[in-house]
C-alpha cells in the first residue's frame, strides 16, 4: 500500500473543504467534507474538522463513490 503522508500533507484553510449533497439528508448535521488534493482527496465530519481524516488516492475514492451509488454498505440515502 502507497504511502499516504503526501496526500495528508496537502490538508488546506477551511474555505477548500466541500461538503457532500448528501450529507444528512437535507438537514445539514451529518455531514461529509471532501477535499480534493494532488493525486486524491482528503474526508472528515463537518461536525469535528480538526478530527481524523481519511486520505483516499483518486482510484480509491472512485470505489468509494461507486459503492455508495450501489448502496453497497446498506446506507438508507
Amino acid at each position: 500500500m502507497r504511502d499516504k503522508s503526501k496526500l495528508m500533507a496537502q490538508d488546506s484553510p477551511e474555505g477548500a473543504w466541500t461538503k457532500s449533497s448528501f450529507s444528512g439528508g437535507g438537514s445539514g448535521s451529518d455531514c461529509l467534507e471532501v477535499l480534493k488534493v494532488d493525486g486524491g482527496v482528503l474526508l472528515r465530519d463537518s461536525k469535528n474538522p480538526n478530527g481524523p481524516k481519511i486520505a483516499l488516492w483518486n482510484t480509491e475514492y472512485a470505489a468509494f463513490v461507486q459503492g455508495v451509488k450501489a448502496d453497497e454498505a446498506g446506507l438508507v440515502l
